[in-house]
């Protein structure tokens, strides 16, 4: 029986309450193991992902059109990207690190290799999947970090993680053809797979290169991975997707707004720590941003 199939048959939140760090751990290390798998297996998964879209609208929104070239998932309505990308300072301010999950001792590391640049800037690198559920927890927190340096400028969609993983059906957004523009930096995101586990983006040779490098196991290497200018590495989770848990995209960004909510706690506190990693990136660029409250008490815990 395979790891991943294990972790399946466990219940996260349990593990999650008994605090069971080990067992975690190991989920965590786990949670998007790339492996090889039959080709009858894969059309199994097609074929059921298909099939659930017919009676699923929600699920339908989720699916990937990369085979047409499209974007992946569901426009974002307006007022979800204004609740995502306009959090107050004085909130993230007020939640810090907010609600760090105590199985996850080391979210980020710091690394010391040659600068990671693209266009003359620093550039921070996202290696995720459109299924993985700790990937989808993790955009939430890379959006409202980003948007303290710079802007998307074409339309979010969103997305679900897997319903078939651990943490189901997580509400998420994709950065598949996505575009962010920013003075300060070069936000470069590869979406490897779909949500049925179809390839979806490749990753560079440099890329796979650095991913190996800082994310390797014997079981491979793993989603989510974040690179801050080959100074500090994301490759575990930073907070629970289940705290997201049925929830829908409004709901999860309208919560942002309310610094005492368990989505704020989860989502910003990870936020305020990539912040501080992008600040380290930057020089410390802009000076409002890297100097606030928030971002200095995160950078100590780089």
């Amino acid at each position: 029986m395979s790891k991943a199939t294990r972790i399946r048959q466990q219940n996260a939140r349990e593990k999650i309450k008994a605090q069971q760090a080990a067992a975690r751990r190991a989920e965590v290390r786990n949670r998007a193991l790339i492996v090889t798998g039959s080709v009858v297996a894969v059309l199994a998964i097609v074929i059921a992902f298909v099939l659930i879209k017919v009676n699923n609208n929600t699920a339908s929104s989720s699916s990937s059109s990369s085979a047409s070239g499209g974007v992946t998932g569901t426009p974002l309505p307006s007022s979800v990207v204004k609740d995502l990308t306009t959090v107050p300072a004085s909130t993230l301010d007020s939640v810090g690190l907010g609600s760090m999950p105590s199985y996850t001792t080391q979210p980020i590391t710091a690394v010391s290799d040659k600068a990671l640049t693209s266009n003359g800037k620093p550039e921070m690198l996202f290696i995720g999947a459109e299924y993985c559920p700790y990937c989808a927890a993790e955009r939430w927190a890379i959006t409202v970090a980003l948007s303290r340096f710079g802007a998307f400028t074409t339309p979010l969609h969103g997305i679900y993680s897997s319903s078939s993983d651990v943490d189901p059906h997580t509400p998420t957004l994709t950065f598949y053809k996505s575009s962010y523009s920013s003075p300060y930096l070069t936000f470069t995101p590869v979406e490897n797979e779909t949500v049925t586990k179809a390839p979806l983006q490749s990753t560079t040779a440099a890329q796979q290169a650095l991913w190996e490098k800082y994310d390797s196991s014997p079981e491979g290497v793993g989603y989510p991975f974040i690179d801050f200018g080959n100074k500090y590495v994301i490759k575990a989770p930073t907070y629970d997707p289940g705290v997201l848990a049925h929830m829908t995209w409004a709901q999860v960004a309208a919560a942002l707004h309310d610094p005492s909510s368990k989505v704020a706690q989860a989502v910003l506190g990870s936020a305020n720590l990539m912040t501080a990693a992008i600040c380290k990136m930057t020089n410390g660029q802009p000076g409002n941003v890297c100097t606030s409250a928030a971002v200095v008490t995160a950078s100590k815990a780089l």
